[in-house]
Parts: structure tokens; C-alpha cells; sequence
């Protein structure tokens, strides 16, 4: 690991920028500077328009992936920064990650990560987010897949988890044809800072209480358990137990009483409800 030229960014200062509608960016992976970016159009989902495709819930629904939040947040931002065939270079520097991680350690960064059964029975680590999380916000970063359709997944559990924790908005930054897919919009950068406003305050619960609720009974011993593979639930029960002190095991009526017998299953029971 490269130690950052540059300190990192202090947690208040980047929780002042995300209210004000701006974040940083540098223009490669060694450039110690950063420069604060305030778009003139804003992308977001509205958390009751997400589309799904037939495909899409297909995979969901199966389990493919065990799906987990803030397991593994450093490793999700460096796999982000990684380059890309159609992007070999990153803005996501080192500073940034280390600024990031600071956020995270303070309660205001998230990850999504998606987990495969990996070579021996281990899980390894296929897809995900991560974003910056402040009120009833969360602001999408990166997200990246090692295998078809991993990140889709994360944003679709991404928004149900919003969902479920009251949240109210989900910005995605800028507009790509793969979230216009998903049913991303544009608005002013004027008609953001107004839902940002409108969105403060604490939300009733967090996205690791809402991750419980879809999730914890079915990894943590649970119905379905080893549905997603015994080295993958191993890491989602894992997830349950470290944050099990704060807000316990789900109720059997927060999995749904009519029972799916999975979390991907409920996930787009619940996304296909009201939206």
C-alpha cells in the first residue's frame, strides 16, 4: 500500500461538501491533489423508480451472489480503482481511498458487496459499492464487477436497503447509460441541493438494520442459510454476528411472514411492491 503524499481529507470537511453538493476527485491514482466537483446536472434514482429487467430479477431472485454491507468497504474501494479496459486510468487516488476510509471508520461511508463461492469453498469478493452516506442520504461512488451482473445487484439491494431504512434520496453523481437503464434521471444541480434540504434529519434506521431485516435471518442461521453457499453465508453470518449487539437477530415478521424462502427473493418482492 502507497502511503498518500498529501494528509487526507478531514470527515468534516467532506460531510460540509456532500451537503453543499459538491465532492472531490483527483485526475489520476498518483496525483496527490484533488479538485471539488459541483455538477450542472445531478443523476439520481428515485428509490420508487427503479427498474428491474426480467433478467435482472432472475438473478436476484436465485441468489447468485450472498450480499453483504460494510464487510468489506477498503476492498471495494480499491477494486473500484482499478483500471478498466474503457478507463486505464482512475480518479479514485490514494489520498482519496485514505480519506474514504476515514469516513467510513467515522459512520458516514458505506459498502455493498457481493460475494461468490470462490476456489477451496472461500468467498471471494465479486462486486459492489460504496458511497458516502449523511441524513437521509447516500451518495453513489463506484461501483465495479468481476462477474455479469454483480454491481447491478448491489445497487438493486442498494436501494431496497434505502428503502427499508427510510431513507429518501439516492444520488449517482452523473448520468451513464447503465443507470439510465435502471431508471436513473437528471435534474439541476439547483433542484438537488432542494431534495438534499428536504432530506435531513435521521433516518428510523440504518442500512446495516435494513441489510438485518432482508438478510440476518436467513445467514445467520435462519431459514435458506446455506442457499448462497456455505463460504459466502459464512461471510454474511459473520457481518450479522459483528453487528448483532447494537440491534439484534430480525423479527420473523421483518423477513415477511408470507415467506420467501430467500433474501433475493424478498428483495424484489419489496422492490416490485409499490414501484
Amino acid at each position: 500500500m502507497h502511503a498518500p503524499s498529501r494528509p487526507p481529507i478531514p470527515v468534516e470537511t467532506l460531510l460540509l461538501a456532500y451537503r453543499s453538493g459538491i465532492f472531490p476527485m483527483a485526475d489520476r491514482r498518483e496525483d496527490p491533489e484533488v479538485f471539488w466537483v459541483e455538477p450542472r446536472e445531478r443523476a439520481i434514482i428515485p428509490l420508487e423508480g427503479l427498474h428491474l429487467s426480467k433478467s435482472l430479477k432472475k438473478v436476484i431472485r436465485a441468489d447468485r451472489f450472498t450480499v453483504t454491507v460494510d464487510r468489506a468497504f477498503e476492498q471495494v474501494i480499491r477494486a473500484c480503482a482499478e483500471p478498466r479496459p474503457d478507463h486505464p486510468e482512475t480518479w479514485i487516488s490514494e489520498r482519496i481511498v485514505q480519506s474514504y476510509l476515514g469516513l467510513h471508520r467515522a459512520g458516514h461511508a458505506h459498502s455493498v458487496e457481493c460475494w461468490q463461492e470462490g476456489a477451496g469453498g472461500e468467498p471471494e469478493l465479486v462486486g459492489g459499492l460504496y458511497g458516502v452516506s449523511f441524513d437521509r442520504v447516500f451518495c453513489g461512488e463506484s461501483m465495479f464487477s468481476r462477474v455479469p451482473d454483480a454491481s447491478k445487484v448491489a445497487l438493486a439491494w442498494l436501494v431496497a436497503l434505502m428503502r427499508r431504512a427510510g431513507m429518501v434520496l439516492l444520488d449517482c453523481q452523473f448520468m451513464t447509460e447503465h443507470l439510465r437503464s435502471m431508471g436513473a434521471r437528471e435534474l439541476s444541480q439547483a433542484d438537488y441541493r432542494r431534495l438534499v434540504e428536504r432530506a435531513q434529519g435521521q433516518p428510523p434506521a440504518s442500512l446495516g438494520m435494513a441489510w438485518r431485516a432482508f438478510a440476518g435471518g436467513y445467514v445467520a442461521g435462519g431459514a435458506g442459510a446455506g442457499t448462497a453457499g456455505a463460504g459466502a453465508a459464512g461471510v454474511a453470518a459473520a457481518e450479522g454476528e459483528a453487528e448483532a449487539p447494537a440491534a439484534g437477530r430480525p423479527e420473523a415478521s421483518a423477513l415477511g411472514e408470507a415467506g420467501p424462502s430467500s433474501p433475493g427473493k424478498l428483495i424484489v418482492q419489496s422492490l416490485t411492491q409499490t414501484s
